[in-house]
């Protein structure tokens, strides 16, 4: 039977964070986690999904995120792994990892 996918999408800006001066940008969070994961667990079942928040696509979902984002002042970029935020702000991997075991990853 074929293993569900895992959805991470990446809420970002090209602007850093005001909080999070010193940070990677949120483009290159999205590519470092990719290779991250990508070391760690067969990414096969993983869909990767970069949204921009000041530009978000024409699709109700994203959009109200990315409203949600400026309305609670929440730290960007904020990582989500199947519609479940895990991450904000410069991420850790021990949470993000753990999040993908519990969706049923396992590691190579």
């Amino acid at each position: 039977m074929e293993k569900a996918k895992v959805k991470i999408t990446i809420y970002g800006a090209e602007q850093i964070c005001a909080s999070c001066v010193g940070a990677p940008s949120s483009k290159d969070t999205y590519e470092w986690l990719q290779a991250a994961i990508g070391r760690k667990y067969k990414d096969d079942h993983i869909l990767y999904e970069y949204v921009d928040i000041n530009e978000p696509p024409n699709d109700e979902k994203h959009q109200q995120f990315a409203r949600r984002i400026f309305e609670e002042d929440l730290f960007w970029p904020v990582v989500m792994i199947n519609d479940e935020l895990v991450a904000e702000g410069i991420p850790r991997l021990k949470p993000i990892y753990q999040s993908l075991e519990e969706h049923g990853l396992k590691q190579q």
